[in-house]
């Protein structure tokens, strides 16, 4: 197995974010700025040339691209990683890292292919939403675990059931991995392409992007108790009117749209 890696020159500070998010649409899972641009990453079999083609000309950006063995993405983070934290409340780092001081929770995890570890805004911000909601014995849904990380959080802020979900069969086995490496006993790891279940859940959080969550949303509203919570993320600025106006089709009532650069997480109760 191999993966593609494409490196985009000269990307204006402005369209990097953007531009990550519509990877992420077309089955980009990792993403590397560096002073000359971005590099992204992507298996070889999901590669469509054609569609980034299209990106790149629509942001005025050249790209190069690479063939790579798979357990080179691994080397790459293990050089670009550096912990991170939210306030004190959380700090996430690797397992090669020393353990952090000043926080009240602390998660490792070491990404292989799947995305997220704290870093990027999304991640970041439903952790922040996170904080101030009530996870004592209350189920929970991870929709799009990746690397299990709000997962992990989950069960650390005293859930005693959670089920975290992935498409993809390296964010399966590495949010196995991480389950292990923070002793997590109330999470269940399982695969699947969309969000339908037959359960309900006191709180579902869905880190993803927004036609994902949107071609999803039934599923969810069916899937979250009268009085639960959700936390929509994965989202840009652009995105928020829509998810709203879809949300009121459930009844569900916007609490609170947090924002940081051209993202935005959202908390809704059901």
């Amino acid at each position: 197995m191999s993966d593609k890696a494409l490196f985009f020159q000269s990307v204006q500070a402005d369209v990097v974010d953007v531009l990550i998010a519509e990877l992420l649409e077309i089955g980009f899972n990792g993403f590397e700025e560096v002073e000359e641009g971005l590099k992204a990453f992507i298996n070889e079999a999901d590669f469509d040339e054609a569609k980034v083609t299209v990106l790149a000309q629509k942001y005025s950006v050249n790209f190069t691209t690479e063939t790579i063995p798979v357990q080179n993405w691994n080397e790459v983070w293990e050089s670009n990683f550096n912990p991170m934290q939210v306030a004190n409340f959380v700090g996430v780092r690797a397992n090669f890292h020393a353990p952090m001081q000043g926080v009240t929770h602390e998660i490792v995890i070491t990404p292989k292919m799947s995305f997220g570890t704290g870093h990027h805004a999304t991640t970041y911000m439903v952790m922040q939403l996170m904080k101030d909601i009530n996870f004592a014995n209350k189920t929970v849904f991870d929709y799009g675990t990746g690397t299990g990380i709000l997962a992990i959080l989950a069960e650390k802020l005293g859930s005693k059931s959670i089920l975290a979900i992935d498409y993809d069969d390296w964010c399966i086995e590495n949010a196995t991995e991480n389950l292990a490496a923070n002793g997590c006993q109330y999470i269940t790891i399982e695969k699947a392409d969309t969000a339908k279940l037959d359960a309900k859940f006191n709180i579902v959080i869905a880190n993803i992007n927004k036609n994902i969550i949107l071609d999803n949303m039934a599923y969810l509203a069916n899937e979250v108790v009268l009085g639960g919570e959700i936390l929509l993320s994965g989202l840009l600025q652009e995105d928020e009117a829509e998810i709203i106006k879809e949300s009121l089709k459930f009844n569900w009532k916007h609490q609170l749209t947090i924002k940081k650069g051209m993202w935005i997480a959202l908390h809704f109760v059901a």
